[in-house]
């Protein structure tokens, strides 16, 4: 039986129009690092053309050497810069930072992470294999929402989180603002979107 990690994790799932402060637990994902625009960044381009097929060759590998089958999640990626307000006002994305993810189940390992590597260099057109690494995550507390529309129409979103809901529920910024992107944009017009926008936070005083 394939199973669907998404429904295993309620915070994979979030409501438009409205901020929640939810506990996320550790998780383990594939990782690329880069610096730049996604929409022209070479190295961003690269990142994807590797964690995808990493992703999938993962996936088969665990249905066929495991008898573990499982469906590949959603892409994922951490974004941060020296101003956040490059993610706001100033919408540079020339500035940012980021790190491209994939949540995979637990019960892969490393071992098995080094084999499906391997196995996809031997195949060639992952560019950026040398970079990709697997990971626990551990974010926490977090507040997110869901953002309906195109990745640009996010700042107003954005704006309201970081500086009405978290200052207003005496929580503080901690981590990297994060972006669960439900919808595959080769398919999704770009209103139709679904992105999950999520910030870190710890209570004030803590």
């Amino acid at each position: 039986m394939k199973i669907d990690l998404k429904k295993q994790r309620a915070t994979y799932t979030a409501v438009r129009g409205r901020f929640s402060v939810v506990t996320v637990p550790a998780l383990q994902f594939l990782m690329i690092d880069g610096h730049g625009d996604p929409n022209t960044s070479k190295a961003y381009e690269d990142a994807l053309k590797t964690i995808y097929p990493v992703a999938y060759k993962l996936k088969f590998f665990s249905k066929g050497e495991l008898g573990r089958d499982y469906s590949v999640m959603p892409l994922e990626a951490l974004w941060w810069a020296d101003d956040m307000d490059s993610f706001t006002a100033a919408r540079d994305k020339s500035r940012w930072d980021w790190t491209l993810m994939n949540m995979v189940p637990d019960w892969i390992t490393c071992e098995h992470f080094d084999t499906v590597v391997e196995a996809v260099g031997r195949k060639g057109g992952a560019p950026a294999l040398d970079a990709i690494r697997l990971e626990r995550f551990d974010e926490g507390l977090s507040v997110q929402t869901l953002h309906v529309g195109s990745y640009d129409e996010e700042a107003p979103v954005l704006d309201e989180m970081h500086t009405r809901f978290i200052p207003d529920n005496s929580l503080r910024m901690t981590g990297k603002h994060h972006e669960v992107y439900l919808s595959d944009p080769r398919r999704t017009a770009p209103g139709k979107l679904e992105t999950i926008l999520r910030q870190p936070v710890a209570r004030i005083g803590q």
